[in-house]
């Protein structure tokens, strides 16, 4: 009976640094909301927001570090669990650089106010693609929830679509340049914006990852797409 206590009790506490991660999740979600939000509508506003939410993400990432730290130091756990407990630890860390990279994406947003350029410049095209990148978070945060490899698998393929957006803009950017030099500074603030937005799309990738790593064991980081759905599918 008292085993049974101790591993109910170890169940639960499972449950509640995972649940935790998923509020972690939905933070990080909301800040990049309200980045794309200033983007948008070139929001001071939403960028001082953008940064109150960074506050509070920092602060949820430390918290999670410990409650896992904790958990691993008292129970000692063992395969499976103990391959839980890391996954969730890189997630949380991935989950904290988007919230950085949702805070690079405001900075550049207010820089590009200041500099008086920004309804020159396309910055609609990095709207589309900010959105995408958000919907892949959203998408690799239920993947995880459900333990769902499938789905993991499919954000793996989207992000390549969201590179590919990347170096298309890349190469606007370039033409806007070469045919106004006086675009070069806001033309950069956008550049860093759009490597940002990459970057979200990258740790989603990374989330996704830490799916196919939990439920098959097999760390699928740095091979072919190929060997990846060989993994899912076996």
């Amino acid at each position: 009976m008292a085993d049974k206590h101790l591993s109910s009790q170890f169940d639960s506490e499972l449950n509640g640094v995972s649940a935790r991660v998923m509020e972690l999740g939905g933070l990080v979600e909301s800040q990049i909301r309200q980045a794309i939000y200033a983007l948008s509508h070139f929001s001071l506003e939403a960028v001082e927001q953008v940064g109150l939410i960074e506050q509070r993400v920092n602060g949820m990432e430390v918290e999670i570090d410990h409650e896992l730290a904790s958990i691993i130091g008292r129970r000692q756990p063992t395969a499976r669990d103990l391959r839980l407990l890391l996954s969730i630890s890189k997630a949380t860390a991935n989950l904290e650089r988007m919230g950085d990279e949702a805070n690079k994406m405001a900075r550049m947003v207010k820089s590009i106010i200041e500099s008086g350029a920004a309804r020159s410049l396309p910055s609609s095209d990095l709207r589309v693609a900010a959105d995408m990148a958000s919907g892949l978070l959203r998408k690799a945060l239920d993947a995880f929830a459900r333990l769902d490899t499938k789905a993991a698998l499919a954000i793996l393929k989207e992000d390549d679509f969201i590179d590919k957006e990347f170096d298309g803009f890349v190469r606007k950017l370039i033409t806007y340049m070469m045919e106004d030099p006086r675009t070069i500074s806001a033309s950069l603030d956008l550049l860093f914006l759009a490597k940002a937005i990459e970057r979200i799309g990258d740790h989603s990738k990374n989330v996704a990852e830490l799916v196919i790593y939990l439920v098959k064991g097999k760390d699928v980081r740095h091979t072919t797409m190929d060997e990846i759905e060989s993994a899912v599918l076996l």
